[in-house]
């Protein structure tokens, strides 16, 4: 469960110590886009130590650089042993891609089991999607990284997002078909904050699984768009509980408030209420 995943620049160590007491459900220590070509190899020590120091029950884990720059196999060689929770590689293209990655995680001694996770970023990345999506087993995600590929696709942001609305709907329905999560990408305007509530309830509307975020001031808005409402869960609780009572009674479907309630409903509301304990579970161990 990702509702929030924050960046944090792998060369400022400060902000690490701040975010890892927000209430973000992950932190991402970035070494690609917010750590200068020169101070890349001070970065790739700063992430090491932060990871060594990382607060307990928070996920943590690393963006590198992508493998075909002179930095990113030493991000996987560095980081491979350090304690991340998982490894996020950018601007994947193809699954070799995710072997690659893989074969140089576990040359280095990086737990065999370590998850990868893929960013969806680039017009070849997003046709691509559902190769890349099935082609390793230690895919956990995909991230959307819309920033990138409004540039690659020369398009202009705007307030409804349409110009990624295509794109999106793909990382999302790649994600649903090989059963991984999808994280949608960031909001850029830090004082926006209508804009980025905005941002949070379309990503949810279309099925992602949280967002990510640049800076903690915009945790809030996606821990509430993306955890179901009071409201959700009192008629979850309700579909449930009719439709266990009607299969019971031996009958396929129930009805509640007028409304049909078949299987497919019991299982979203199981899903929702599960989505709940979980978010509980989290809030109660700090």
């Amino acid at each position: 469960m990702v509702r929030s995943m924050l960046f944090v620049p792998g060369d400022a160590p400060r902000k690490f110590d701040k975010a890892g007491a927000s209430p973000a459900d992950a932190l991402i220590l970035d070494l690609e886009d917010s750590v200068a070509p020169d101070g890349k190899a001070a970065a790739r020590e700063a992430v090491r130590a932060m990871l060594g120091q990382a607060p307990a029950g928070k996920q943590v884990w690393v963006r590198i650089n992508a493998l075909d720059t002179p930095w990113g196999l030493d991000d996987a060689r560095a980081i491979a042993q350090a304690g991340a929770d998982a490894v996020l590689l950018p601007k994947v293209q193809s699954a070799a891609e995710l072997d690659a990655l893989a074969r140089a995680l576990d040359a280095a001694g990086a737990p065999p089991a370590l998850p990868l996770w893929a960013m969806a970023e680039t017009p070849l990345g997003f046709l691509r999607l559902d190769a890349i999506a099935g082609g390793h087993p230690r895919l956990a995600a995909i991230v959307v990284g819309t920033s990138d590929l409004v540039k690659d696709l020369r398009a202009r942001h705007t307030p409804e997002r349409h110009e990624t609305l295509l794109a999106r709907s793909l990382a999302v329905l790649a994600a649903r078909a090989h059963g991984l999560a999808v994280l949608d990408g960031v909001h850029l305007e830090l004082d926006d904050d209508a804009g980025l509530a905005t941002a949070c309830q379309q990503g949810r509307d279309l099925g992602f699984d949280g967002k990510t975020l640049i800076h903690p001031k915009q945790i809030a808005a996606a821990n509430a768009a993306f955890a179901p409402t009071e409201a959700e869960l009192t008629s979850a609780r309700k579909r449930l509980e009719a439709w266990r009572a009607a299969q019971a009674a031996g009958q396929g479907v129930a009805v509640v408030d007028g409304a049909l309630v078949e299987n497919l409903h019991a299982r979203e509301a199981e899903r929702l209420l599960a989505l709940a304990d979980a978010i509980a579970a989290r809030a109660a161990t700090g």
